[in-house]
């Protein structure tokens, strides 16, 4: 009786929740509609402790654990021989890099004559000359040669003294400081010690006269800290008893880890033969000579430069198209533009020189101060002048963008040489060293357009414009065909494509 009246209360308490009030209120000791509590007991946490020690030790003394740990480690094994061989293969099947020929100083960029250093350096000598440097720099020139500086009157050999400085461009203690500045920024001082250099001949009547002066000056002005010396008219002096001792006397300056002293020498109006016997005779670190001639036709100069360059190595072989004797770059041809001839000089195989002036095109006679002049506005007003200005700067800057090339491109630096193309007025050639970038120099000097039919089993079909000296027709970075290359009058292009393998 008691349970039935039990079971009632429960159903009579448990309202169904549609049946609740929907009110605010909620009467004592009940709770809110719809809440239920439930109390869910915490579930107990079941931590994996692994195998002990013990169990461990019973399962890997096991037949199968054993069995599957020798697969393991055969299977390592297996694979790291595998790479190794591997590695081997690729190591072996790679292409090697070639060999870098033995390179100095006076290969590695430009060589700049300053001949007249009172003029170039705004009268004031060593002093001025010091001060340019940093402009010098800028183009990457990596040797000057002064002078002659020495003290002598012409056609007097009595009067010569290699050893005393003409008080015109300065005296030895600024010599010594355009010295040290120079070296600072890598860049090498040269003498031009051409006994007779005002004079008719450039070794009076004798060269055997005054070799021994010379070999002389040669040691004294090693020990003050030159770098080199240059002789014009290199045949006369090469061809006495004394040029061996003379040699002597350079090539033992230089002390294992320094840098080599220059003995270099120069020639004009030679031919290619005469040229190619006295490299061989004198055995000079760089020849200097006033080939090849664009005046003449592209087939006689890709003669000329192959004839050089097959006989000769190219680190023995300076490009000398100016200078004291021969004039500004200018001067050459007034139908051939500067521009051609500073594309020419860069990428030939062998050291570009030039005289001062030629990296803005200086015509004879022009005063040497108007390098310094390209920013100026004083003339503003004069649109000749600033037209002229403007010319300069250009020219500056396509010399330096070349030199910079040059400077930094290996095929350029002392990569290999081939002739690809010549005709009475055009030549091209490539230039390519191992797996670096390939880069073909093509000139048209002539007066009417030629179109160049290149061959060579490196060649692609297009190649990239890196330097023009038309941007308007072939502007830096087209692509152009190589198959039947295009070139206006006056025109010259350098042009570069990728290695292929």
């Amino acid at each position: 009786m008691s349970k039935e009246v039990e079971m009632k209360e429960v159903e009579l308490n448990e309202l169904d929740q549609e049946k609740q009030p929907m009110t605010g209120e909620t009467p004592a000791g009940t709770e809110k509609n719809g809440c239920v509590r439930v109390k869910v007991p915490e579930d107990t946490e079941v931590k994996f402790t692994g195998l002990s020690k013990e169990e461990l030790m019973r399962v890997a003394g096991t037949a199968g654990w054993v069995r599957t740990r020798w697969i393991l480690l055969v299977l390592f094994w297996l694979g790291w021989v595998g790479m190794l061989a591997g590695a081997v293969v690729i190591i072996v099947q790679a292409p090697r890099c070639k060999p870098i020929p033995e390179m100095h100083w006076w290969n590695e960029g430009p060589l700049y004559q300053i001949a007249d250093v009172s003029a170039f350096s705004g009268d004031n000598g060593f002093k001025g000359v010091e001060e340019k440097l940093d402009s010098l720099n800028q183009l990457k020139v990596k040797g000057l040669v002064l002078g002659p500086i020495h003290s002598v009157q012409a056609d007097q050999p009595s009067t010569l003294d290699f050893k005393t400085i003409n008080p015109v461009v300065g005296n030895e203690k600024d010599l010594n400081s355009l010295l040290e500045r120079a070296h600072k920024k890598g860049i090498s001082i040269v003498l031009d010690l051409t006994p007779n250099y005002e004079g008719a001949a450039a070794w009076f009547h004798s060269a055997a006269s005054v070799a021994e002066q010379f070999k002389a000056a040669c040691a004294y002005w090693l020990h003050k800290g030159v770098d080199g010396f240059l002789v014009s008219d290199l045949g006369q002096i090469a061809s006495t008893a004394s040029w061996p001792s003379i040699q002597a006397v350079v090539q033992t300056n230089a002390t294992e880890g320094t840098k080599k002293t220059a003995l270099m020498g120069s020639v004009t109006s030679v031919s290619v033969d005469d040229a190619s016997l006295l490299l061989n005779r004198s055995g000079v670190d760089l020849l200097l000579t006033s080939l090849p001639d664009l005046t003449q036709s592209g087939v006689d100069q890709a003669q000329t430069i192959n004839k050089l360059y097959s006989s000769h190595p190219q680190t023995s072989l300076g490009w000398s198209l100016s200078g004291r004797l021969l004039g500004p770059l200018t001067s050459r041809s007034s139908a051939v533009p500067i521009r051609l001839y500073h594309m020419l000089l860069f990428t030939l195989p062998g050291t570009p020189v030039f005289n001062s002036g030629d990296e803005v095109g200086l015509k004879a006679g022009e005063p040497l101060d108007v390098i310094w002049d390209l920013e100026s506005s004083a003339e503003e007003k004069n649109e000749t002048a600033k037209t002229v200005r403007v010319e300069r700067s250009q020219l500056r800057s396509f010399f330096k963008a070349l030199s910079d090339l040059r400077g930094k491109e290996r095929s350029l630096l002392h990569g290999d040489f081939a002739s690809l193309y010549s005709s009475a007025s055009s030549f091209a050639f490539l230039r390519l060293w191992d797996q670096s970038e390939r880069f073909i120099t093509a000139l048209n000097w002539g007066d009417a357009p030629v179109t160049m039919t290149l061959a060579n089993s490196d060649l692609p079909s297009e190649a990239r414009v890196r330097l023009s000296t038309d941007v308007e027709k072939l502007a830096v970075d087209d692509m152009v065909s190589l198959e039947k290359l295009q070139l206006l009058p006056k025109q010259a292009v350098l042009l570069s494509y990728p290695y292929a393998g």
